[in-house]
């Protein structure tokens, strides 16, 4: 190959002052290979194609791509999510374009269900109520807040994938009852697969761990949470649009679920007035709770392994969109870069 390889780092890993925002992202690792990276120039909501060109991998945070992103975007053979949601990755353009999309599962398999159990156990404990009792020096109110053992109880796990099921193995010491419903699950070993009306009928902890589609959006509506007991709580790390969040606050509200933990949104950020931040049933983060040294360098590393694969003519292991590696346009790039099309 003639010319380098060369990466492009969207620059929202980057804090104000140029630093990076979350540590050690593995970028050590493009640092000893042969390819040449840099931040992008402009930290943009979604990619231009202007900000694209000449690059033949992207490694991606929060932009957008978009088919307009891709136009004229001839070298690009990998755009790297950071992360696993890649539903603002238009994967269609990326098929059309010859353009791989890669996603870092490895990497926040553990973090995440860690955050879950996290906001389970908040929750449960009714952490945060009793936080506020204590700073506010009303010490005697403590026994109105009698919080919820999880021995016995039902932990619904709506999506059962990485995640999902990792929830489940952290879940395994305390004693709980484990359900789950995803279509795409046929069998699983320990964990009773159910409808995702009998799910809500019956948990105590509904955990929203599935990813953001067209038959997902508002998968939890107020029909649905009408199922649920009033003793239940909500727990919602994937996309806030898997959730009804009107129909949830309306909820919430009334006292027809007991809380919720929500680190994901309809509108992000949310509005500082938006009524849900009102509530003391909830628990809320910006979309960070599962971010960690641990979750930030897996993501990192997992990212930059899948773009020096490509640089080296291998097809990644988290490749989402499969199909486009039957593309002629995809076997030629990976043809320049010496090593055929060989997996990773």
């Amino acid at each position: 190959m003639s010319q380098s390889f060369r990466v492009g780092v969207t620059r929202d890993f980057l804090k104000p002052d140029g630093t990076l925002g979350f540590g050690d992202i593995g970028l050590s690792l493009l640092d000893e290979s042969a390819v040449d990276w840099e931040f992008l120039a402009q930290d943009t909501p979604t990619l231009r194609p202007d900000q694209v060109q000449g690059y033949d991998a992207l490694l991606v945070l929060a932009p957008a791509i978009t088919a307009h992103t891709l136009e004229g975007a001839d070298r690009l053979t990998i755009v790297a999510r950071f992360g696993v949601g890649y539903d603002k990755v238009d994967v269609e353009a990326c098929n059309k374009n010859g353009v791989m999309l890669t996603i870092t599962p490895d990497g926040v398999r553990r973090p995440v269900a860690v955050a879950v159990m996290t906001l389970v156990l908040a929750l449960s404990h009714k952490l945060l109520i009793k936080d506020r009792l204590t700073r506010a020096g009303r010490w005697e109110e403590k026994l109105d807040y009698m919080g919820m053992g999880v021995t016995g109880r039902t932990l619904g796990v709506v999506g059962l994938g990485n995640i999902g099921k990792e929830v489940f193995a952290l879940a395994q010491p305390f004693g709980m009852r484990h359900i789950a419903c995803d279509p795409y699950v046929t069998d699983a070993e320990g964990i009773e697969l159910v409808d995702i009306e009998t799910l809500l009928r019956t948990a105590d902890f509904v955990c929203i761990c599935c990813a953001l589609t067209e038959d997902t959006h508002h998968l939890i509506n107020a029909q649905r949470l009408a199922l649920m007991k009033e003793t239940a709580y909500l727990i919602n790390t994937a996309r806030g649009s898997i959730v009804d969040q009107d129909a949830l606050t309306v909820a919430l509200r009334e006292g027809r679920i007991q809380g919720a933990g929500l680190d994901v949104f309809e509108q992000e950020p949310i509005d500082p007035n938006d009524p849900i931040l009102k509530l003391d049933n909830v628990i809320v983060s910006p979309h960070a709770i599962c971010w960690t040294d641990e979750c930030f360098l897996g993501n990192g590393k997992s990212a930059c392994e899948s773009i020096l694969d490509v640089a080296a003519g291998r097809i990644p292991k988290n490749v989402v969109n499969r199909e486009a590696l039957e593309a002629p346009r995809l076997k030629e790039k990976l043809r320049q870069y010496g090593h055929g099309s060989k997996t990773g």
